[in-house]
């Protein structure tokens, strides 16, 4: 019996990502996230089918934007995604495995994080939801394949319900 390989952020991270691109506006991209019911969104730079990661934004980002906006007055020139993203964000490649993936969550606090190729293509993003996921179901397949090498069916039962069922 081989032991259970650890899935990868491919396995299991969300292709069906909402993007903005750098012009949009600060108000848009919070509408963007209350309406969506999402607490993030990449911002990438469209190069014909592909679509390159350029930054991140949170509703932390937006908050500490907004507040300022808010506060302070509207500031020259107006903020937008391009303005308020974090650049050159925590990136996985869509290898990047299970265990490894946990110890970044825990280790740093990131709620999510985008998965790009080499080239820097987004090509999904991987939550802390998405990620105990993976490890519950990782965990629970460990514990049946222990359960089958440690404690195997007894034949002889298996025979004996046999018989039993086809007497009936």
């Amino acid at each position: 019996m081989t032991a259970a390989v650890s899935p990868q952020a491919r396995n299991f991270m969300n292709r069906q990502v909402r993007t903005v691109t750098p012009d949009v506006p600060l108000a848009d991209v919070v509408t963007l996230l209350i309406e969506q019911g999402i607490s993030n969104v990449p911002v990438v730079q469209r190069e014909g089918e592909r679509s390159l990661l350029v930054g991140f934004i949170s509703e932390r980002d937006c908050l500490e934007h907004l507040s300022n906006e808010a506060f302070y007055g509207s500031p020259m020139p107006p903020q937008t995604a391009g303005t308020v993203m974090r650049k050159h964000p925590v990136c996985v490649d869509p290898g990047t495995e299970l265990f490894t993936l946990v110890s970044i969550f825990v280790h740093h606090g990131y709620r999510h994080l985008p998965v790009v190729d080499a080239d820097n293509q987004l090509l999904g993003l991987v939550s802390r939801r998405d990620i105990l996921r993976a490890l519950d179901e990782f965990y629970r397949q460990s514990l049946r394949e222990h359960d089958q090498q440690h404690f195997p069916p007894d034949v002889h039962e298996l025979i004996h319900h046999r018989f039993l069922m086809k007497g009936r």
